[in-house]
């Protein structure tokens, strides 16, 4: 029996902006989710352009929250800027031209799947989630995440002392003698 996992459907809008620079001249960037309408259909499509910037549609994502990623949720949720992320690469998209566009691959409200990302070297942005949205997943998060109980850490010097090779070790206090490498021995 397979159990429904909360969810939201959202498109991404991406952001080619204008640069005053002759190496690159347009840098690609998130610039918000919004909710699915049933009139964004499936297809990517450029929604606004003049001389400074363009806005791409991206429609069709899924925004599940699974209850082995509380803690994901709860540090977006606690943050003082709660916000969804959302992972894109360059890529060539159909209808679009010859030149490869951002083109939005995942979106998360989960602390711990933008991190993963991040540390694989991906490209991740974060924007603003709407007040409703927070209280969502604040919702879940009071229903779902319990913290895990902190553990009470044995100071080190109460640690037993161990050789390189795990095996008991002892420590002298005392002088030792003969065989020194001192002055006249």
């Amino acid at each position: 029996m397979a159990t429904e996992r909360p969810s939201l459907e959202v498109a991404v809008v991406m952001r080619r902006e204008r640069l005053d620079n002759r190496w690159q001249p347009w840098r690609w960037t998130l610039h918000e989710v919004i909710p699915q309408l049933p009139t964004f259909g499936t297809e990517v499509r450029r929604i606004h352009a003049d001389e400074r910037e363009e806005h791409w549609l991206h429609p069709g994502f899924t925004v599940e929250l699974f209850r082995d990623d509380g803690e994901g949720y709860y540090l977006n949720a606690t943050t003082p800027h709660p916000g969804w992320f959302v992972m894109w690469r360059m890529e060539q998209v159909e209808g679009a031209g010859d030149e490869p566009i951002a083109r939005p691959l995942i979106v998360t409200l989960s602390y711990h799947d933008a991190g993963r990302w991040l540390d694989a070297q991906e490209t991740v942005e974060q924007v603003p989630a709407p007040p409703e949205v927070v209280e969502w997943l604040q919702a879940f998060v009071d229903a779902h995440y319990v913290p895990e109980p902190k553990k009470r850490k044995r100071p080190e010097s109460f640690r037993p002392l161990q050789d390189r090779f795990g095996n008991p070790a002892k420590v002298s206090t005392g002088k030792t003698y003969g065989g020194g490498g001192g002055k006249g021995g």
